[in-house]
């Protein structure tokens, strides 16, 4: 049996959300923008969702379903009119990144925010002028790390730009800051199911389209949505509201277990508060990382995003914080949660800890 730890990149599917969706995948497959009986049903559905979710999120705003947080950084960054200014942390997802350097084609300014070694933002940092759309994570994917989002989206509107905030690691696992514009979030990381996200808009922002078709998304989004998918998103953000407190602790649990375990020689990537605790990003010296995931699979864990596993490049995140190469290539990162038990870690930690002594060993 394989122990999962890699968190970050998607959770398990909640048994609660696995029961929500199936009668949306058998008899109630009716398309929810259809107008009869069935139809109407389904829209129901999903406007129960919309509302869970929006629960979990602050007030004064509309959430629009995507088909993940990837679309809704994509629309969020391409959607605001005009042709401002971009500015982003430079630890920001690859989704938020790319689609930046995107619009540099389109002789849009992007600039950098660095951060310090600890991963969190340069404090007394200042705004270009010009500057339309700020964009920084809540939680960072790769190391944990919380910025203090709701003082960089004060700064953002005193300088008379929008901000956007990427909560894909925090939405449904702490609290989310009041002050962004634009919100986005995932399904699949609370326990959710994979292909529906979401992008929460502010009441008064004005937004393009980024597809267009039917509309069916308030007039600015379109295609049919899944009424499964959309339902099995609502539980999720439901079922996580109401574990948010015993989800923390079970988490904090977990991580001072993994901190009691770790050997003389290890060191954690990025700051330890403010952080996320189920995100233990860790480094050893000589350390390969690609060798011990492929040594222990019976262990799911990585050695960085998920969602640039496949791009070839090195951590733009680790680098950002001071590492270079050699220091990325020795980093793991373990991702940790709900249902994780401390067994299934220490053993985890156990086997990971041996394995890359075997390694130190034959290296000497």
């Amino acid at each position: 049996m394989t122990i999962y730890l890699d968190y970050q990149a998607t959770t398990p599917l909640a048994p609660e959300v696995r029961v929500a969706m199936r009668p949306w995948l058998d008899e109630k497959f009716a398309n929810p923008h259809s107008a009869h009986k069935l139809g109407r049903e389904a829209a129901a559905a999903i406007e129960l969702a919309r509302e869970a979710i929006a629960e979990l999120l602050p007030k004064g705003g509309r959430v629009y379903f995507t088909s993940g947080a990837t679309e809704a950084l994509n629309w969020a960054l391409r959607g605001i009119p005009g042709r401002g200014g971009l500015l982003i942390a430079e630890t920001e997802h690859a989704a938020v990144r790319d689609t930046a350097q995107w619009l540099q084609k389109d002789r849009r300014k992007v600039a950098l925010l660095p951060v310090g070694a600890d991963g969190l933002l340069a404090t007394g940092f200042k705004i270009p002028k010009g500057t339309q759309l700020v964009s920084t994570m809540l939680v960072n994917n790769e190391i944990g790390v919380i910025q203090p989002i709701s003082e960089l989206a004060e700064a953002a509107h005193q300088a008379g730009a929008l901000f956007l905030c990427d909560a894909v690691q925090g939405f449904g696992r702490m609290d989310i800051p009041d002050g962004p514009d634009l919100i986005a979030i995932s399904a699949h990381k609370i326990h959710g199911p994979k292909g529906i996200g979401a992008l929460w808009v502010r009441n008064g922002i004005q937004l393009e389209p980024l597809l267009y078709g039917g509309g069916q998304e308030g007039g600015l989004r379109s295609g049919t949505l899944s009424p499964a998918l959309c339902a099995g998103f609502g539980v999720a953000a439901k079922v996580a509201q109401q574990r948010l407190e015993a989800d923390a602790i079970h988490v904090q649990q977990l991580w001072d277990v993994a901190i009691s375990m770790l050997p003389k020689g290890w060191i954690i990537n990025g700051a330890t508060t403010p952080r996320y605790k189920g995100n233990l990003n860790l480094r050893r010296d000589g350390l390969d990382a690609s060798r011990l995931i492929s040594e222990l699979r019976m262990i799911a864990f990585s050695a960085g995003s998920a969602c640039a596993s496949g791009s070839g490049r090195p951590s733009h995140v680790l680098k950002a914080i001071g590492l270079d190469d050699r220091d990325a290539r020795s980093s793991i990162r373990l991702g940790f949660g709900r249902y994780t038990t401390v067994a299934e870690l220490r053993e985890a930690l156990r086997l990971i800890f041996h394995a890359a002594d075997g390694q130190m060993a034959i290296a000497a």
